[in-house]
C-alpha cells in the first residue's frame, strides 16, 4: 500500500452531534456555536494527528434525495435541522475553505453517497481511503483499501474488514443486509417488527445474504420469524434500496482538488475573532502577521527636550523611566539616560501625552517620583467608548477590532507604538462620527487621573481589627459547624455539594427544588427555599456567608495592606462595564456587603487615614430614581421630588389609594421594591418572587404603578422601540451601549436585551454623573490646595479622608458639586456623612 492517504469526512453527523453534544456555547452576541466548535475541534484533531495529503469535507445539501423519492417516509421522522444549527453551517463550511480544504456536495445526495462515490473512485493500490464517521451504514463502504474512523471514545476506533466482523458478525459488504432487516433509526428505515440485530445478523450470517435470506424464506426455522419475513418481503426490499449507499454520484472533482492547500491564516483569524474562539486563534500561531513597526533612534536627553515643546503630541509605551520609548513627530525614540529634564517633559500638562492605558503607565511612574500629567489620548479608553462590548481591550485585541491587523502578541514598545498610533487616528474619527468626543475629552480623560491618584493614595484598613474579627468568625464557624453535625447526626465535608446532596435529599428526605447537570442543586437559591422546612439549610447558609466574607476579606485585606502604611491599593477599571460604571479588582473594595453584620463589621476596619483626618463618605439619594424622573418627564415623579417628598410612601399611597399618612411601613417596602424594580426591568414573576405573592398579586401592583406614573411607562415603550431601530441606547451624556439582541427571534434573549434598553440609560446616566463629580471635586481640591483626598467610587457614594480643618469647607465643596454638576428636572440630593470609620459616621446636615 502506498503511503498517500485520503481522507472523506461526513461533516452533516459530526455538525448534529456537536449540536446535540455541546449546550450553551454561543458569542457575547448571541450567535451560537456549539456545532462550529464541535466540528473544529474534531476537523483538527483528524488533520494533526492523521496529516493526510488529501481531504474533501462531505455535507448534505436537502431533504429532498432520491430516497426520499422511493420512501416518504424517509428521515421523516427526523424533524427539520434546528434554527440553532442552520445559523452555524454557513460559518462551518467558511472555516473548511479557509482550512484550504474541499467541500463535496451535491443536490439530491446524501454525505453518505457523496463518501460512497469518493470512496470508490479514489481507493486505490496506492490511495488509502479513510473514512471520518460514526455512522452504522457507512461501514458497508469498509474493504481493502477504505477504512472508516470514529473520533469517539478515547482515540477513537479504527474499523477494517476484520474489525467490522468483530463488531458486528457479518462482512462490510452485509451491512445494509443487516439494516434492511433490523432498520435504521437515524435514517427512519423502518426495523421489521420482532427482528432486533441480533436475529438480523444470525439470519444474515446462516443464509449468506439478504438475497438467499428472500429465495429460501420458506426454510426459516423458527415460524414467527418465517412468517413476519414473507409478510415483509416488499418493506425489506425496499429497505435495502434505501440502506445501500450509491457509488455513482456524478462529483465534479479530480483527486487534485481534494489535496489539503496551505490554510488561510488570516481568514481563520478573522473568523475565530467573530465568534471569539480565543482557543483556537492561539493554534493559528501567527508569527508573520506583524505591524511593521519602524527603527527606534537612541538620543540623549538633550536633544529629547529640544525636540518637543508645548502642545505637541507625545506617544509613549512602557511603564518605566528608563523602558520607556517614546514617537515624537513621528520619530521612534529611546533616551539613551532619562533624569530630570525628561521627568519635566513628562509632568507638563502642555505636552499632549497619548498611549494604551495611561492610567496604569501613571500609577507606575508615580512610583518613581515621576509625575505624568497632560493625559490627552488612551487608545484604551477610546475604544471603550466606542465598543463597550470587547472581552478584553488589550492592543492586540483592538489592532484586530480596528485596524483588521491579525497583531498576535506585542512583543515590545516600537510595535505597540506603531499600533497606537495607527489607533488613535482611527479611533479620534469613530468617536467624532458617534458624537463621543465631548464625553471622552471632557468627562473620561480626566477621570484616568483622578482615579490613578486614588489609586496611588490608597485606603488604610484596621489590620488589628480585622485581626481579631477573623479569630471570632473562625470561633462562630467552629460551632457552626458542631450544630450542623449535630443535627443531622453525621459528620461530612460541608464544602462538597455531592455530599450535601446525599444528606439534605437522601438522609433529610428534603424536597428537591432544582437540578444541575450533576444532581439536586444545594445553591442559595435552593437552601433559602427550603430554610422553612428544616433548621439545618439556614445554618448552611450561614456558614457559607461567613467563610466567603473570611476568605474574599477578613483574612485577605491585611494581606493586600502595605506593610508600612497599612493602606490598600485597589485598581480602579474604567473599561469593566457595559452600563458605564467603574468597577475595581485587586481587591474589589465596591463589593464589601453592608447588609450583614460582619459586612459592617469589615467597612468598620476601613479607617481615616491619619489620627488628624476623618473619613467623608458622600452618597446620591436615590439617583437612578430621579433620573427616571427627568428621563420620562412624569408629572407625578416629578413632583414628589421637587416637594421633597419620600418617594416610596408616596408610590404606596398611589398603589394602595390611600393618604400618605395611612401608609404602613410593609405598604411602603413594597413600594420601595416596585420603585427599584421598574428601573430594573421588572416583571410580575420576578416581584412575586421577591414579595413572595401571587403572581396575579404582582401584576397587579405593576398595573396599579403605571396608572400612576404613565409617563414611566411611556418612557420604556418608547425607549425600547428607539433601541430596535437603531441598535443602541444612549445616556444623557451620550454614552453609548450596543444590544445586538434586541430583535432576536428568541423571546428570552430579546426580553433580556429591552431591559438592558430600559436600565443602561438611568444606571449609565448615574454614572455619568458621579464621574462628572469625580473630575470637577478632584480640580477644585487642588486649585483650593487642599489636603483632602478622593479614596474611593462606590456606585453612587464617594469616600474621602479629610483634615479635621478642612472638613466644613470640604463637605460644602463636596455637596455643592455632586448636587449642580448638572441640571436635571428634579433636585440631586447628596446625602454627607463623617467618622473615623467607613461604619460608625454620623450624618452632616
Amino acid at each position: 500500500m502506498g503511503d498517500k492517504e485520503l481522507y472523506l469526512v461526513d461533516a452533516t453527523a459530526f455538525c448534529y452531534r456537536a449540536f446535540y453534544a455541546l449546550k450553551g456555547l454561543s458569542t457575547s452576541f448571541g450567535q451560537q456555536t456549539n456545532a462550529i466548535y464541535g466540528f473544529v475541534n474534531m476537523l483538527n484533531k483528524v488533520i494533526k494527528k492523521a496529516k493526510p495529503e488529501y481531504l474533501a469535507v462531505c455535507f448534505d445539501v436537502s431533504r429532498d434525495t432520491f430516497r426520499q423519492k422511493k420512501y416518504a417516509e424517509y428521515k421523516i421522522n427526523r424533524p427539520p435541522m434546528p434554527d440553532g444549527l442552520v445559523g452555524q453551517i454557513p460559518f462551518i463550511k467558511e472555516i473548511v475553505s479557509a482550512h484550504g480544504l474541499k467541500i463535496l456536495e451535491k443536490e439530491g445526495f446524501e454525505a453518505d453517497d457523496i463518501i460512497a462515490t469518493a470512496a470508490e473512485k479514489f481507493g486505490s493500490r496506492d490511495l488509502k481511503v479513510t473514512i471520518v464517521s460514526s455512522d452504522k451504514d457507512i461501514l458497508q463502504l469498509v474493504g481493502k483499501h477504505t477504512f472508516v474512523f470514529s473520533p469517539y471514545k478515547d482515540e477513537g476506533t479504527l474499523y477494517d474488514r476484520n474489525k467490522v466482523i468483530e463488531r458486528f458478525g457479518v462482512e462490510p459488504e452485509k451491512i445494509s443486509d443487516v439494516l434492511s432487516l433490523m432498520g435504521d433509526d437515524v435514517d427512519n428505515i423502518p426495523g421489521i417488527a420482532g427482528i432486533g440485530e441480533k436475529t438480523a445478523v444470525s439470519l444474515v450470517s446462516e443464509f449468506g445474504s439478504l438475497a438467499n435470506i428472500l429465495a429460501n424464506a420458506e426454510k426459516i426455522k423458527q415460524e414467527k420469524i418465517r412468517n413476519t419475513i414473507l409478510n415483509n418481503i416488499g418493506q425489506i426490499k425496499l429497505n435495502k434500496e434505501l440502506a445501500e449507499l450509491d457509488r455513482n454520484v456524478e462529483i465534479e472533482a479530480g483527486l487534485e482538488d481534494l489535496r489539503i492547500k496551505s490554510p488561510n491564516k488570516e481568514e481563520l483569524f478573522r473568523i475565530f475573532k467573530h465568534l471569539e474562539f480565543k482557543s483556537f486563534i492561539k493554534d493559528l500561531a501567527l508569527t508573520q502577521e506583524r505591524s511593521d513597526a519602524p527603527r527606534e533612534d537612541e538620543i540623549e536627553e538633550n536633544e529629547f527636550s529640544k525636540l518637543i515643546g508645548q502642545g505637541d503630541e507625545l506617544f509613549l509605551s512602557g511603564d518605566s523611566l528608563t523602558g520607556m520609548s517614546f514617537v515624537v513627530k513621528g520619530n521612534f525614540l529611546r533616551l539613551k539616560s532619562a533624569s530630570e529634564k525628561t521627568k519635566k517633559i513628562l509632568s507638563d500638562e502642555k505636552i499632549k501625552k497619548i498611549s494604551h492605558g495611561l492610567k496604569k503607565i501613571k500609577v507606575s511612574l508615580a512610583k518613581e517620583d515621576v509625575h505624568l500629567n497632560g493625559l490627552y489620548f488612551d487608545t484604551l479608553i477610546a475604544a471603550y467608548l466606542i465598543m463597550p462590548s470587547l472581552p478584553d481591550y488589550s492592543l492586540s485585541e483592538l489592532a484586530w477590532h480596528f485596524l483588521k491587523v491579525p497583531q498576535g502578541q506585542v512583543r515590545n514598545n516600537q510595535e505597540a507604538l506603531s499600533l497606537i498610533i495607527r489607533l488613535k487616528e482611527k479611533l479620534e474619527n469613530e468617536l467624532q462620527e458617534k458624537s463621543l468626543l465631548g464625553l471622552f475629552r471632557d468627562l473620561e480623560m480626566p477621570l484616568a487621573s483622578v482615579l490613578a491618584d486614588m489609586e496611588l493614595t490608597g485606603v488604610k484598613i484596621d489590620t488589628l481589627g480585622l485581626k481579631t474579627l477573623s479569630s471570632e468568625i473562625e470561633k462562630r464557624l467552629i460551632k457552626l459547624i458542631e450544630e450542623i453535625y449535630s443535627l443531622c447526626g453525621c459528620q461530612f465535608n460541608i464544602n462538597s455539594p455531592k455530599q450535601l446532596r446525599e444528606v439534605l435529599f437522601e438522609k433529610l428526605k428534603l424536597p428537591v427544588v432544582k437540578r444541575t447537570k450533576s444532581g439536586p442543586s444545594t445553591d442559595e437559591e435552593v437552601l433559602r427555599s427550603l430554610a422553612d422546612k428544616h433548621e439545618l439549610p439556614a445554618l448552611l447558609l450561614e456558614y457559607r456567608q461567613l467563610m466567603k466574607l473570611k476568605t474574599t476579606y477578613v483574612d485577605t485585606l491585611p494581606e493586600l495592606a502595605d506593610k508600612k502604611t497599612s493602606r490598600i491599593h485597589t485598581s480602579f477599571n474604567q473599561a469593566g462595564t457595559e452600563t458605564g460604571r467603574l468597577s475595581s479588582s485587586n481587591p474589589n473594595l465596591q463589593n464589601i456587603p453592608v447588609k450583614t453584620e460582619i459586612g459592617r463589621h469589615i467597612r468598620k476596619a476601613v479607617i481615616a487615614l491619619s489620627e488628624s483626618s476623618s473619613l467623608l463618605s458622600s452618597d446620591y439619594s436615590q439617583v437612578e430614581l430621579r433620573i427616571l424622573a427627568h428621563l420620562s418627564k412624569d408629572g407625578n415623579l416629578i413632583s414628589a421630588f421637587k416637594e421633597g417628598k419620600d418617594i416610596h410612601r408616596i408610590t404606596a399611597s398611589l398603589i394602595y389609594g390611600l393618604d400618605e399618612k395611612d401608609v404602613a411601613s410593609g405598604m411602603r417596602e413594597v413600594a420601595k421594591r416596585v420603585n427599584f424594580g421598574i428601573i430594573y426591568g421588572l416583571t410580575s414573576f420576578g416581584l412575586s418572587k421577591d414579595l413572595k405573592i401571587s403572581v396575579e398579586e404582582a401584576q397587579n401592583f405593576i398595573d396599579a404603578y403605571f396608572m400612576r406614573y404613565p409617563g414611566v411607562k411611556e418612557y420604556i415603550q418608547a425607549e425600547i422601540l428607539k433601541a430596535k431601530e437603531q441598535g443602541f441606547v444612549t445616556t444623557l451624556l451620550g454614552r453609548r451601549r450596543y444590544l445586538p439582541e434586541i430583535n432576536n427571534k428568541n423571546q428570552s434573549l430579546r426580553s433580556f436585551a429591552e431591559r438592558q434598553a430600559v436600565n443602561t440609560p438611568i444606571q449609565g446616566s448615574a454614572a455619568d454623573l458621579i464621574k462628572l463629580a469625580m473630575v470637577d471635586i478632584h480640580k477644585l481640591l487642588e486649585e483650593k490646595k487642599l489636603k483632602a483626598r478622593m479614596l474611593l467610587q462606590v456606585h453612587d457614594e464617594l469616600l474621602f479622608d479629610v483634615p479635621q480643618d478642612e472638613l466644613s469647607v470640604v463637605t460644602h465643596l463636596v455637596r455643592s458639586r455632586m448636587e449642580n454638576i448638572l441640571q436635571l428636572d428634579v433636585p440631586i440630593k447628596a446625602d454627607i456623612k463623617i467618622g473615623n470609620n467607613w461604619l460608625e459616621m454620623e450624618e452632616v446636615k
